[in-house]
């Protein structure tokens, strides 16, 4: 068996397992995590790091959160699962709160991001057919260059990112890229056909590409005059990340679907949701649309208490503090290894100077020092700390990635 430096023989047999018998769809830093608390997490040998990743923003409130654990032990010992062929104790609670949350009407329950994606889409395609009068498989989605939404075949199908997209045609038509964080674009791309406006009100995997002020508001009176829906990709952006309930929340924006997934599961399981008002999200009639575990008693249970946690606003206020004086620090490493810092909240996109390395070597070095991070597109790396995490914490994380950069 080959070793790996810097692991003991016991993590270096786990990691060789799983290249054995995981077909290989990922190259994660070499690390086994084995325990988590809050922001941090101790792998087969003990040692400790800083998450500044949270599973993508699925960890939001921290690892084994006590009080989203408690909902869902309490769970557990009652019901798990019954499908939506019948009605459960804990599924309209866990709606109403959704919708109180969001300031809608309907909840539709799904499983992972991509399910609310591609449930959001097929929304719009049964709207812009039922209630706008376009005719029969001639409705588009605008969608913006840079976008993640998931990798399903339909979601490659409208991406531009050839690690993504290429190999894997053909693809689902009815769909218009435009540039991100022009609404000019937009506009222009409009038609009598168009059903919706698909965008990431911050998009996460591209770097955190934060649009120009006033962007969300132009899209929201562009989407209202011309008769077309406006979702809102915040499944890694919503919930709290940003220092709002929701990113359009930066520029006082309500679209007329939220698709939200990743910390709506509290990191114990799978759980998203498209939702929106009645005269939208009423046009899916029985049998057209579902899942088997989609609003399961479980998810409902955790997913509760998710909203319950939010609705207090204490995680809201902790990422815009705490957000704030993470980007004063990180501003200090522009032009020392650093080229530019985009900020929203406890979200940061980082770009490395070539010179220093790429994301992947820098996010390996840091790994040495106790600090995971995520690389993305070649040269840029993405902090996303649980909303729990501290300032001191933050301060730390920081001073590591300021020696990495030096070294």
């Amino acid at each position: 068996m080959s070793t790996i430096p810097g692991l003991d023989d016991a993590a270096v047999e786990l990691i060789h397992a799983e290249d054995e018998h995981l077909a290989h769809n990922y190259h994660p830093l070499p690390v086994v995590i084995a325990r988590g608390e809050g922001a941090w997490v101790t792998d087969v040998e003990g040692k400790r790091y800083l998450d500044l990743l949270s599973a993508y923003s699925a960890l939001n409130f921290g690892h084994r959160h006590p009080a989203i654990v408690a909902a869902a032990t309490e769970q557990l010992g009652r019901l798990t699962l019954t499908s939506r062929a019948y009605h459960n104790d804990r599924l309209g609670a866990f709606a109403a709160a959704l919708a109180e949350l969001c300031g809608k009407d309907l909840v539709l329950p799904m499983n992972t991001g991509a399910e609310a994606v591609e449930t959001g889409i097929k929304v719009a395609r049964a709207w812009a057919y039922r209630v706008k009068g376009v005719p029969a498989d001639a409705a588009t989605v605008v969608v913006a260059n840079g976008n993640f939404h998931g990798r399903t075949t339909t979601i490659v199908g409208f991406s531009d990112d050839p690690d993504a997209r290429d190999g894997f045609g053909p693809f689902t038509p009815g769909f218009v890229h435009v540039p991100f964080g022009d609404a000019a674009a937009i506009e222009a791309a409009i038609d009598e056909n168009t059903a919706a406006v698909l965008i990431e009100p911050i998009q996460g995997e591209a770097g955190v590409i934060i649009p120009p002020d006033g962007y969300l508001r132009a899209v929201r009176e562009i989407c209202t005059r011309r008769n077309v829906l406006f979702i809102a990709d915040e499944i890694q952006s919503g919930l709290g990340r940003v220092g709002e309930t929701f990113a359009c929340d930066r520029e006082a924006v309500v679209p007329d679907l939220y698709l939200l997934g990743k910390a709506l599961g509290g990191g114990i399981l799978p759980v998203s949701a498209v939702v929106a008002d009645r005269e939208i999200l009423g046009v899916i009639r029985p049998g057209e649309h579902g899942s088997t575990f989609g609003g399961n008693p479980l998810a409902a249970a955790v997913g509760l208490r998710v909203v319950e946690m939010l609705q207090t606003g204490e995680f809201q206020r902790r990422a815009a503090a705490l957000g704030e004086h993470l980007a004063t620090k990180l501003d200090e490493l522009v032009g020392h290894g650093v080229t530019a810092v985009r900020v929203a909240g406890l979200w940061a996109g980082i770009d490395i100077d070539p010179a220093v390395g790429t994301g992947r070597e820098v996010a390996e070095r840091l790994l040495a020092r106790g600090v995971l991070v995520k690389d993305t597109h070649g040269q840029t790396i993405r902090i996303a700390p649980p909303l729990v995490v501290r300032g001191t914490e933050l301060d730390w994380a920081v001073e590591q990635l300021t020696l990495v950069l030096a070294d």
